[in-house]
């Protein structure tokens, strides 16, 4: 799970462009956490992986508390951290959908 976090906190370092459809974005996070989950097993690294890698992205879709207005996970905290450009969305799609598949494959 710490793997996961810390896969986060690096991927938004990296200038990205976030998906502008959040309805696809969520719907396609838990089903491949769900077929994760089950081809796998749901106590298996890989789905507690992805589950906390995806966990801190929750704070844009619930109301959760902002102390000082702030968002909880830093690279979302942090100004600058979390920049837009680079990796275009249909490349985080494709290379989310090969890992998704080797990690099915390896199973």
């Amino acid at each position: 799970m710490p793997l996961g976090l810390a896969l986060h906190l690096a991927g938004d370092r990296v200038p990205h462009w976030d998906i502008g459809d959040r309805r696809f974005e969520i719907g396609s996070g838990v089903a491949a956490v769900l077929l994760l989950a089950a081809v796998r097993g749901p106590f298996d690294p890989a789905v507690t992986g992805a589950l906390a890698a995806s966990s801190p992205d929750l704070e844009h879709v619930l109301h959760l508390p902002r102390p000082g207005g702030r968002k909880l996970f830093p690279s979302h905290r942090v100004h600058g951290w979390h920049r837009s450009g680079g990796v275009h969305t249909s490349t985080q799609l494709l290379v989310a959908g090969v890992l998704i598949g080797l990690l099915l494959h390896r199973r």
